[in-house]
């Protein structure tokens, strides 16, 4: 029998199979309670309204013929339209790909090519870098296909549709989500090396994690929380860790759309905000607030992810608030939430640690030689996940996954004492993490090394104050090249290649780089000596 097309609100399943079944129950239950707030401008929607809206979206998507399994890009910045796009896209079975709004062209090409969306949604600011990203598409990748554009305001060009023209004039009931292991969500990521790559997350790792994050005691988010949304939306812990548990909760979520270290304090007055989801470089640039303790008058938890820490910021923040951080790990292939200090047995976590699993989340470390490491063990072991909140491997073939008992190895390495208490220490892979997003060295140096004049190219992450890691770029130029030339050259070809926070921060143009006896760069050494100059022991 066909599912009944009769136009209104959509079912409140027994149990939910799919983020959009939390806000059908939250609109039932708690529908004219405010839920989604923007800070610029204050829009709001209500849990009727934004089940409304979604519901409209989901039925428009249907009708411009995007099916189950179709992808979606979402290129907004932090918005009420993100929110009602994204859960009207997996309520229609659609798999959204969330993406940088600053993401450049070419990196956006990439996606696009890699993953083939139907329709991509756009905003003013971001509409012409996705028109020069499928400009790039069709010049580099001819047999790709080409994503209809749907702006949500902004000028419209031939072929191109707005938001209001997508959403339906009302919402059908359609089907339900049967099997939760089918794709949700495609978030671009490298995992523990290499190019970024579609990291799988089913509707079951999505709500898996939101279901962990709920079940810590005390809670991370109450119901009666107003949650400051600063962290952006395309990123997975904004995405889930944030959006996902307020969902949940039926929290009220403020949404900032551009982050400044003092006019968010005003955000945070001004609409009453309880929890704080933060990144690490947001303590560094509130050093400076005189007043702080009074600017967060009325916050109640303070919760830092996506980067370590460190120490010294944390003790400076809490002797200057009285504010407890709580920190977390986790990684976009979880979903992205694994430990929490909120977990850690009496919720007092190990000093420097970032805390213990989640509820029915497993962690183990592993040696060199894959013996599993007991707990409390004195020797450092990579860290291995295993629960419902993993991700299906990378898109499309679903590589790289968890193996066959469901462990997966996150390329971190670090400590884990007998009480659960996770300490990391190092990485496996190259990775670097500047304000909380992934850089991977093998994409920057993948454009360096086209510059003209550039023979080899070596890109580490060194410590800074404010983003938490910056990317150096070492160069060893071709002979007869300029080396002030050779720098200039390769900071502006990455000003047009690399999204911001991938550009290098410096250059350093060098004779020769370390190399092992089998031509591979030592970037160890490259390391020590960039910490050998930050403790003054080089000129």
């Amino acid at each position: 029998m066909e599912p009944d097309p009769t136009r209104g609100p959509a079912p409140v399943p027994d149990a939910a199979t799919n983020l959009s079944d939390l806000l059908a129950r939250a609109s039932a239950e708690a529908g004219d309670a405010v839920a989604v707030v923007e800070a610029d401008g204050g829009r709001s929607w209500t849990w009727g309204e934004l089940e409304a809206e979604a519901g409209r979206v989901a039925t428009g998507l249907g009708a411009a013929g995007v099916i189950a399994g179709y992808r979606v890009v979402v290129m907004l910045g932090n918005r009420l339209e993100f929110v009602s796009t994204y859960l009207g896209a997996l309520r229609t079975q659609a798999v959204v790909v969330p993406v940088n709004p600053r993401a450049t062209p070419v990196e956006i090409a990439r996606i696009l090519a890699d993953c083939s969306p139907r329709l991509a949604v756009v905003e003013a600011a971001t509409a012409p870098v996705l028109r020069a990203a499928i400009e790039e598409l069709e010049r580099d990748y001819p047999d790709a296909v080409r994503p209809r554009l749907v702006l949500v305001d902004g000028a419209l060009e031939p072929g191109e549709r707005s938001y209001s023209q997508l959403r339906a004039d009302a919402a059908k009931v359609l089907p339900a989500l049967q099997d939760p292991e089918r794709l949700a969500a495609l978030l671009y990521t490298s995992g523990t090396t290499g190019r970024p790559r579609g990291a799988m997350l089913s509707h079951r790792a999505l709500l898996a994690d939101v279901d962990q994050m709920a079940r810590v005691d005390p809670p991370m988010i109450r119901g009666d929380d107003v949650v400051l949304g600063v962290l952006p939306l395309f990123h997975v812990y904004g995405l889930n860790a944030v959006l996902g548990t307020v969902l949940h909760r039926r929290a009220r979520l403020v949404l900032v759309a551009r982050f400044d270290a003092v006019g968010v304090l005003d955000v945070v007055a001004e609409h009453g905000c309880t929890v704080l989801p933060l990144a690490p470089p947001v303590f560094a640039q509130w050093r400076t607030i005189p007043d702080l303790r009074e600017r967060l008058d009325g916050v109640r938890l303070v919760l830092s992810g996506s980067a370590p820490l460190s120490a010294e910021v944390v003790e400076d923040f809490v002797a200057r608030t009285g504010l407890e951080v709580h920190q977390g790990y986790g990684l976009t292939e979880a979903a992205p939430v694994v430990t929490s200090t909120l977990a850690s047995p009496g919720a007092s976590a190990a000093p420097g640690s970032v805390g213990a699993a989640l509820p029915d989340v497993e962690l183990r470390l592993v040696d060199e030689t894959g013996r599993v490491l007991p707990p409390g063990s004195p020797d450092p072991g990579e860290v291995q996940v295993r629960g419902a909140n993993l991700f299906s491997g990378y898109w499309p073939t679903g590589d790289d996954g968890p193996d066959a008992a469901g462990w997966w190895g996150t390329g971190d390495v670090g400590f884990l004492d007998a009480a659960g208490d996770l300490t990391l220490v190092d990485r496996l892979g190259e990775l670097i993490i500047v304000s909380g997003f992934n850089v991977y060295p093998a994409e920057v140096e993948d454009v360096v090394r086209d510059v003209p004049g550039v023979a080899e190219v070596a890109v580490i992450g060194v410590p800074d104050e404010h983003t938490g890691e910056a990317v150096v770029a070492y160069v060893r130029p071709l002979a007869g090249n300029a080396p002030y030339a050779v720098e200039s050259a390769v900071l502006a070809r990455c000003a047009v290649r690399l999204a911001r926070f991938k550009r290098p921060s410096r250059v350093e143009v060098v004779d020769d780089l370390p190399l092992t006896v089998t031509g591979k760069v030592q970037r160890g050494r490259l390391r020590a000596y960039e910490r050998r100059r930050a403790t003054g022991l080089l000129e």
